[in-house]
């Protein structure tokens, strides 16, 4: 990636520079990508200054005396709802006049712009469509109708020219502000009633229900309603104040708007619920938009019950009991009662866990009803205050002592121990910066690494004994003590101990150190008068601590995001630009501005947004902690994702306990993780938590690694390995310094999981070795008639289940071949008598005989030298069903042991093959009486063994029988006595019968050759089209393609071959028929072998198979290679990435994305940048603006 890749190609400059001016002046188009008459312009300008128009005449008229100010603003409300009446209509009857002349009218220039509209006449329907577009919805056009009456109509009032001379004192100032308010009022009604412009703060990617629209006037309405209630209310000089202020603001919101640091209502009315939740009521950020409103609107009903409870021990027990069912997982509500199912045993608590609820929320109410009843000491005045014994003239002093001062040492013991139990569960001390003596590193398995954290996870299980079950206790009892209980009456100290209850529960570390700061003060302002901080009361000092420790964490976090895009634009070579150096400066220069977006921005909850990623700042609009609009599980789905599905559950089993013991840090809503093991990286987003509980996104990254993906995966594994390296010079200070401090991952741990280990091998001397491509043919052989063993034992077990139930069989997987099984069964006893007049009538029948299906009359057309796959016959031949001359069980191919004699049978005609054939040589045919045994039919018991149609294979006697050695009978044998899964009929048969080794061989034969593997010496390239199912075209394929059970045998028997080649030519040869028998067992039941595409192979990794192999080719380096996947317990190591840094650049994405239409693959913004880790964050947002490829729905992990 070089420094210089444009921020914007031409194309989107010029886009971006038609879109802004738009923008900024709330939705006219003066900026066109084409000549226009001047009449469009003029029009644009006319309907951008009406409003003021129509406001002035309210104001002349108030001004003269006419009309009082009411009256004024009711007039120009009226007369603008009047003109937005008749714009909407017009526009709708524009609309549905012309549709479809608009739509031919595109078609007619193919070459145009799709943006250029070719104007006749200032009054045409394009002119009107281009103009004013008109709403989608015709609710939408009487709402924004109504609301640009009513929003025209207070912003007189609002600017009314008296009302602005007496707030500022003069009309001095008033006449500016009056002059470029009516500016913004201007923008805010054009965009609501002619045309909604593109803004730079967007959210959602398509506005459907055009909330767009509503962005402007909805702030415009908020500034009117603050000045309402100044000038409705008793003067205050907070509120007028307040007043001058937001009228300056209000000049300049076209600017604010055009900079995208106001949010568009959806966002706003999120956030504004998010803040309220988690700052106000104790909450925590959800993890839907539904939890988050159902959540929002219960704990606003707690806080107001709160404030009409009269007694403070009922508050104490209300409040404690609600902070605790609040605090806990609604989502397992329904596993708890029954209702529907935990989505994983093993990731929540469900119905075993509700024992334990219902103890720990007894103890909690009887803990605080019980201290607060007995030891609890009301004073006099708010606060945990008391007089002292002085006179009424002096103020009374702050005193922290008795029952509640004992429980508040208890506490800041409390902190310290779980703060330093959590401290040396991690990789580094002190938020990253020093390396943590006591974990462990190298440890090259996970049984080794497991045995040297015992002491840590003691130490873990420490902190969660002190962190889950004493502190509440504790937190509880100092609340239940403080003496500011008794004022409740007054709202402020009925929601800030509503939270204070809540927050116990909710975030115990937080409430803990919450505490312990208002302890702190306590303690140093013993003696002190009580005024100020100190009359506030508990539950107020609280939420005031909460959020100044909320604040100053996001400035700190900011602070360090900005700080590493602008030096790393200078020391990393690869993003250093010509315009650095300027930027640079410009950053030095303005260094107070830079703070004052930092703190802006940490105010606000912001995101702090780098333009392009640039060192070039501005506020982004505030929005949910989670980034996004949608509810987390959407991706953009591939073959590999089923690694990530699979990797899912095992890796949240896994963070159940490193959240649990902290080995993640505080780990509060909103983090994002980084896990990294082999070529997976998977992004981890914490979403919500609560007392035991925690809800986690789980997205999996692309595996084709590209260039920037695989630079910054190299560095996250640099940064992981000195992490974990065993340090060599344990003295050395240096050496306990994390030397990847500024980077935006902080490794934290490593943990044990059961997954996929995924290695590759390179074939060469295997697959192209002929030693080993001999013995192919015979371990096919072998594989297939095993194979054909397990399906006939198989189908014996099931033949019960089939005649009780009749449904498929499992193994047979097509209706043809399962009919032919039944029919078979069915028609077993039949005699050998009744089988001269079936034969006779298929032997004159020209319709259905075998013999009109391309048979040969010399055994000269069989052979074939220059064939490999054998003979080429014309005709295709006929479906089972046409088969009438056949008898059920008799076999169509060749017998090579069958010394049966045929002299029951009447002559034959020439059937085609397996049959008497002509011989070029005499001209006439064979006698029956001297055909060799291959070519008899069998019937008898072992007739059931097989289907009838996989004896009909197409293939030539002297082929057959050169063929014939490959049949292994050793192997059969053996392989028949070790039958155990089939039932004793099967075993029996297949002891006694003599003919059924020619039964079986004749099918592994056809098979063989039909898949053309007769050749002694198969080359590499047909080994891999093979194992893929790409056979070579033969008659002989097309009939067993046509055996569709029958086929995927042979591919299985061929895949099971390869790999027992590869396993060979690797570990040694198998030395007896009990090694290789173990080893198709293993096959069988602990293996899949097929390709990565197949259906199979991504079942086999969710069902979690433990060996998976597939044969691959590298096209670049021209070499085959082997694949296997292992499943077994791995480490896998978890950092934590800088929050803040990935709300940034998901803030620049969105803006470059959705407003900047920025979507080149190659823009500077998505390259890599290994300190950033740009291009994966990238990834890891939410579609359509990120691209992992899988992601998980939110998982509920209990962790208590």
């Amino acid at each position: 990636m070089g420094p210089e890749v444009p921020l914007l190609n031409d194309y989107k400059q010029e886009f971006f520079w038609k879109r802004f001016p738009q923008t900024l002046l709330g939705g006219p188009r003066l900026k066109l990508g084409y000549c226009a008459p001047p009449y469009v312009y003029l029009h644009q300008l006319l309907l951008f200054l009406t409003p003021c128009m129509l406001g002035g005449v309210g104001t002349v008229l108030y001004q003269v005396g006419l009309l009082g100010d009411a009256y004024a603003a009711t007039l120009s409300g009226g007369l603008m709802l009047a003109v937005a009446a008749i714009l909407q209509t017009l526009a709708q009857c524009v609309a549905r006049r012309s549709g479809v002349v608009q739509r031919l009218s595109a078609q007619n220039n193919i070459l145009a712009d799709e943006e250029e509209v070719e104007f006749s006449h200032c009054v045409a329907p394009e002119t009107v469509r281009f103009i004013v577009p008109g709403k989608k919805f015709m609710v939408n056009v009487v709402l924004h109708t109504l609301l640009a009456g009513m929003l025209c109509g207070l912003g007189t009032w609002y600017l009314l020219p008296g009302s602005l001379s007496a707030l500022y004192g003069g009309m001095g100032a008033a006449m500016p502000v009056f002059a470029l308010s009516w500016v913004t009022l201007c923008s805010g009604e054009y965009a609501l009633i002619v045309n909604t412009p593109p803004e730079t703060a967007t959210f959602q990617p398509q506005d459907t229900y055009e909330i767009t629209a509503l962005t402007r006037p909805l702030y415009i309405l908020i500034f009117i309603a603050v000045d309402l209630i100044y000038r409705l209310t008793d003067p205050m000089n907070e509120l007028r104040l307040a007043c001058q202020v937001l009228h300056v603001v209000f000049v300049v919101l076209p600017v604010l708007w055009a900079l995208g640091t106001l949010p568009p209502p959806d966002a706003l009315l999120l956030w504004a619920m998010e803040q309220i939740l988690v700052l106000g009521l104790g909450g925590s950020p959800m993890a839907t938009n539904l939890r988050l409103l159902v959540m929002f609107l219960i704990s606003a009903g707690v806080a107001v019950s709160t404030f009409f409870i009269p007694s403070t021990l009922g508050v104490v027990l209300f409040t404690v009991g609600m902070g605790y069912l609040l605090s806990q997982d609604g989502s397992q509500l329904g596993a708890v009662f029954g209702h529907r199912r935990a989505p994983s045993s093993t990731l929540s608590l469900g119905l075993k866990g509700l024992p334990l609820c219902l103890i720990f929320l007894a103890g909690a109410m009887a803990n605080g009803g019980l201290l607060h009843h007995y030891l609890y000491e009301p004073t006099t005045h708010t606060g945990n205050l008391s007089l002292d014994g002085a006179p009424l003239e002096v103020l009374p002093s702050v005193r922290f002592n008795g029952a509640q001062a004992a429980v508040g040492y208890m506490l800041i013991c409390l902190l310290v121990l779980s703060r330093g139990f959590r401290e040396i569960q991690g990789v580094f001390l002190l938020g990253g910066t020093l390396r943590n003596p006591l974990y462990p590193r190298q440890m090259g398995c996970s049984q080794a690494f497991r045995r040297s954290c015992r002491c840590l996870r003691l130490a873990g299980y420490l902190r969660r004994v002190l962190l889950n079950l004493v502190s509440p206790f504790a937190m509880i009892a100092f609340l239940a003590l403080d003496g500011s209980l008794q004022d409740l009456s007054t709202a402020s100290l009925a929601v800030g101990f509503t939270r204070a209850f809540r927050m116990v529960w909710q975030s115990s570390e937080d409430a803990l150190l919450q505490m312990v700061v208002v302890v702190l003060v306590r303690l140093g302002s013993i003696g002190a008068p009580a005024t100020g901080w100190h009359s506030l009361g508990t539950g107020v000092q609280l939420l005031v601590v909460g959020l100044l420790i909320d604040r100053a964490s996001q400035f700190i976090s900011k602070l360090k995001f900005a700080l590493t895009v602008i030096v790393t634009s200078w020391t990393e070579t690869k993003q250093r630009r010509q315009s650095t150096s300027a930027m640079l400066a410009l950053n030095a220069v303005l260094c107070p501005l830079l703070l004052a977006e930092l703190v802006l921005s940490a105010l606000l909850s912001a995101p702090l947004l780098p333009l392009f990623t640039l060192p070039i700042f501005l506020v982004g609009f505030p929005r949910p902690l989670r980034s996004w609009p949608g509810t987390p599980g959407t991706a953009c789905p591939c073959p590999d994702s089923v690694y990530y599905q699979q990797l899912s559950t095992r890796l949240a089993s896994a963070l159940r306990g490193a959240i649990a013991c902290g080995a993640l840090g505080a780990a509060p809503p909103g983090s994002h993780f980084l896990c990294r093991f082999q070529d997976r990286v998977m992004w981890l987003t914490l979403l919500e938590r609560g007392y035991g509980y925690c809800t986690l996104n789980i997205k999996g990254l692309e595996l084709q690694e590209t260039s920037c993906h695989t630079l910054e995966a190299r560095r996250m594994d640099e940064v992981f390995e000195a992490a974990l390296a065993q340090t060599h010079r344990p003295n050395h200070w240096r050496q306990m310094l994390n030397p990847h401090w500024g980077n935006t991952l902080t490794p934290c741990c490593a943990l044990p999981v059961k997954l996929y280990s995924d290695a590759r091998n390179v074939l060469t001397g295997i697959i192209d070795s002929h030693e080993h491509l001999r013995k192919l043919r015979g371990d096919y052989v072998k594989v297939l008639l095993w194979l054909l063993l397990q399906r006939c034992a198989q189908r014996d077990r099931l033949t019960p289940q089939l005649q009780e139930k009749a449904p498929l069989s499992p193994v047979a997987n097509s209706s043809s071949s399962q009919r032919a099984l039944q029919r078979d069964v069915q028609l077993s006893t039949h005699l050998p008598g009744s089988h001269s007049s079936t034969f006779s009538s298929s032997s004159s029948s020209s319709s259905s005989s075998p013999g009109q299906r391309g048979s040969l009359s010399s055994s000269a057309d069989w052979l074939d030298d220059d064939d490999l796959f054998g003979p080429q016959i014309t005709r295709r031949p006929a479906q089972p069903q046409e088969r009438n001359f056949s008898l059920p069980g008799s076999v169509e191919v060749l017998s090579l042991y069958e010394n049966m004699a045929l002299s029951a049978l009447p002559p034959l005609r020439p059937l085609g093959l397996g049959l008497p054939a002509a011989d070029r040589g005499s001209g006439g045919l064979h006698d029956a009486s001297s055909l060799p045994a291959s070519q008899r039919r069998l019937s008898g018991p072992h007739s059931q063994l097989l289907p009838g149609e996989w004896r009909t294979a197409p293939l030539a006697p002297p082929q057959m029988l050169q063929l014939q050695p490959l049949i292994p009978s050793d192997w059969f044998h053996f392989a028949v006595g070790r039958l155990t899964v089939g039932g004793q009929h099967t075993v029996a048969l297949l002891q006694e019968e003599r003919d059924v080794l020619e039964l079986f061989g004749q099918v592994s034969l056809s098979c063989l050759v039909a898949l053309g593997l007769e050749a002694e010496l198969p080359s590499p390239s047909l080994v891999f089209r093979l194992y893929g199912g790409g056979a070579p075209w033969s008659e002989a394929l097309d009939w067993l393609k046509g055996r569709r059970e029958l086929h995927q045998l042979a591919l299985k028997a061929f895949r099971y071959s390869f790999k027992l080649l590869f396993d060979q030519a690797s570990l040694g040869p198998l030395d007896s028929p009990e090694e290789l028998q173990a080893t198709l067992d293993e096959y069988e039941h602990h293996w899949y072998i097929g390709t990565a595409t197949d259906h199979g192979w991504q079942e086999s990794v969710r069902q979690e198979k433990p060996f998976l192999f597939s044969l691959g080719h590298d096209l670049a380096m021209g070499t085959y290679t082997g694949r296997v996947l292992t499943l077994q317990e791995q480490l896998v190591y978890v950092g934590q990435v800088c929050a803040e840094g990935v709300r940034g650049q998901w803030a620049n994405l969105s803006w470059e994305l959705l407003y900047a239409t920025n979507d080149d693959e190659e823009r500077y913004s998505i390259q890599a940048h290994p300190v950033l880790l740009r291009n994966l964050t990238v990834q890891a947002a939410d579609p359509p603006l990120g691209y992992p490829i899988y992601s998980s729905a939110p998982l509920h992990l209990a962790c208590l």
